[in-house]
């Protein structure tokens, strides 16, 4: 990165904290910002030039004030800028990237984010949502809930009850639980893994595998797209596990992989399809460490591609639209704020991309 570029993601950072102090003090200077967020007082004079030309501040002499209270051509009050709570199961892996496309829309649209972490378990999850309902500061929310089992379906009955509006992201509601309310944006994990069969077919594999994690919402919608489009294709189903390597005891990975080579042998095996990325990473290590050649030997297809391209060789991995998905569950509770409870509820999903890298190639010949 040259001297005069700058990451997309430190700029939409920055400007939120810009932001952030704005609707705290009312006003700022940007001798004080440049020296809290150590960046030279012209990057905060462009910053705040581009957050007045959105309309969410206004500029003065040595700094910048929230927008006038009063809309000049109307001579109204102006509305207050809203503020959506956003509830997700992890901070570290996958997330971070959905959040991001949340907070770019919100600069975007003068909406700030309430981020809240949670754990996988309902029971925290309904605790770090009712925080937010309480503290009656948000006008909707953004959440990734546990839907499966009992504990499941009655987080989303509750969320469906509240009365503000509600986007899953990455989660839709079962359809036997006719919650007519809640609104979703999700990745088409099921056409990811028909796209994933398709581009093995492509090359000319014909037995193929697949490897996912366990009790992974994204490996259930993914194993059906998967399944149906080997079958569709004409394929001959190889290797087939749920395990989590990457969660495994040092111990145990060396035998289960092992085990695992051995049948990749005995059942013809020439292309394996593994979600996620730090399991896909760590059987290539495996493979490579064996002496098997990828992708000469078998060809390997990650799925998530947070971390893929640092394989050796690169692993071609199916990218789900993180930010987008961020995106598109703001924009849909702006939407349903703005038109009311007639407009028809929303359940978006967005098509995930496959990227080629080195780790797939041609069957190696009979």
């Amino acid at each position: 990165m040259s001297g005069g570029e700058e990451a997309p993601r430190f700029g939409i950072s920055r400007r939120e904290r810009i932001l952030d102090e704005l609707r705290r003090a009312g006003a700022v200077r940007v001798s004080a910002l440049a020296r809290d967020l150590g960046v030279a007082e012209l990057t905060i004079r462009r910053d705040i030039a581009d957050l007045a030309e959105r309309g969410l501040l206004t500029r003065v002499h040595g700094g910048a004030t929230l927008r006038s209270t009063l809309d000049p051509a109307a001579a109204r009050p102006l509305s207050a800028p809203r503020r959506f709570g956003m509830v997700v199961p992890s901070l570290s892996y996958y997330w971070p990237q959905v959040v991001e496309g949340a907070r770019v829309a919100g600069i975007e649209t003068d909406t700030q984010i309430v981020l809240r972490g949670a754990s996988y378990a309902a029971a925290d999850q309904r605790r770090q949502i009712s925080a937010l309902v309480a503290s009656g500061t948000v006008h909707g929310l953004i959440v990734a809930p546990e839907t499966a089992g009992a504990d499941g379906h009655a987080l989303l009955a509750w969320l469906d009850a509240l009365p503000l509006p509600v986007v899953l992201v990455e989660r839709r509601a079962p359809d036997v639980l006719a919650l007519t309310r809640l609104e979703s944006v999700v990745t088409d994990h099921a056409f990811g893994g028909a796209l994933a069969a398709s581009h093995l077919a492509g090359l000319g594999h014909r037995r193929v595998g697949i490897l996912t994690s366990p009790q992974s919402p994204t490996s259930i919608a993914l194993r059906r797209g998967w399944g149906r489009a080997v079958e569709e294709l004409g394929l001959e189903p190889g290797v087939d596990r749920e395990i989590a390597l990457d969660r495994m005891g040092r111990s145990a990975v060396g035998p289960f992989v092992a085990a695992l080579l051995d049948e990749i042998r005995a059942t013809a095996t020439t292309a394996l399809l593994v979600h996620s990325d730090p399991q896909a990473l760590l059987l290539q290590q495996h493979l490579v460490d064996a002496g098997w050649r990828v992708p000469g030997d078998v060809s390997l297809l990650a799925y998530d591609d947070e971390i893929a391209m640092n394989g050796a060789p690169p692993l071609t991995a199916l990218r789900p639209p993180k930010p987008q998905v961020g995106r598109r569950a703001v924009e849909l509770l702006r939407d349903r704020l703005r038109d009311g409870i007639d407009r028809p509820s929303e359940r978006v999903a967005l098509a995930p991309a496959l990227h080629v890298r080195a780790s797939t190639g041609s069957p190696p010949e009979a």
